[in-house]
């Protein structure tokens, strides 16, 4: 069995058990390369319908290409997709000039604690990656949030030997990872295997591409000539540039990430 198909089979096995066991189940999906794999892979554990509804948090200042993908992937894959937002925040002029870490906190974590209170979710999926951020290098696959959606980082299960803690106590929910054992260069290897469709903004224009997407307003191009996926592979082999260097400075430092996440941030 190659590399890439055990990684893929892990993190099937990760997400059919996350299904087995938590009914009221929902995936995150930001639309950007992780989570779309991930959309990928559920789709292939359930025989290409996913069984439980696909989440995207939406700040209102996302890139018009993020928008277009999400509409025309969710019609053509026959999601059950929910977009949640903070009307209110957004009602009251929230935006990334008021702050980075206040605007994350806002149309991000609240939004999603908002619809996690509406819909009782006791789990969700994320694709997040350890090599990612080294914040999220501290993650669980099965990492459990308090009643006030907090992450205590101090106070995380052991996993060993692919045990996992499942049960939850009162009023918590758990972030399921299936994918912390991918790194940014197994994605793009498996995008290009699976012929993965993505969002084209990583592909080079201009000598510029994006490594890592998401709000228009905190995201920047990096230099690049990789216009095809053969050549983000071969550019990954042997860049010495973070994924995120491209993201707003002022919420990537590991203290603010750390802080967002306890927060109940993705």
């Amino acid at each position: 069995m190659d590399y890439l198909t055990q990684l893929e089979n892990k993190t099937i096995y990760i997400v059919r058990e996350s299904y087995s066991r938590f009914k009221n189940i929902a995936m995150l999906w930001s639309i950007g390369k992780d989570s779309t794999t991930l959309l990928w892979i559920c789709r292939k554990a359930f025989f290409g319908q996913i069984p439980f509804p696909v989440l995207h948090i939406d700040t209102g200042y996302k890139f018009k290409e993020i928008y277009a993908f999400r509409d025309r992937y969710a019609k053509e894959w026959g999601l059950d997709l929910m977009i949640s937002r903070n009307s209110g925040a957004l009602e009251k002029g929230m935006s990334p000039k008021t702050g980075k870490l206040e605007c994350c906190n806002a149309l991000k974590t609240e939004a999603l604690k908002n619809t996690i209170g509406e819909h009782g979710f006791n789990a969700l999926l994320l694709g997040i990656r350890r090599d990612e951020h080294g914040i999220r290098a501290k993650e669980r696959v099965f990492s459990p949030r308090t009643i006030s959606f907090g992450w205590d980082y101090r106070n995380q299960p052991a996993e060993l030997w692919d045990f996992y803690r499942t049960g939850l106590d009162a009023g918590q929910h758990f972030r399921i990872h299936p994918m912390l054992h991918w790194t940014e260069l197994d994605i793009w290897r498996y995008v290009e295997r699976e012929k993965m469709p993505v969002v084209d903004l990583y592909f080079e224009k201009g000598g510029k591409r994006y490594r890592s997407i998401g709000c228009e307003s905190c995201c920047a191009p990096v230099d690049s000539r990789a216009d095809t996926i053969r050549k983000i592979v071969k550019e990954l082999e042997t860049t010495r540039v973070a994924e995120r260097s491209g993201r707003a400075q002022d919420k990537e430092d590991a203290y603010t990430m750390q802080k967002l996440r306890s927060l109940g941030y993705m």
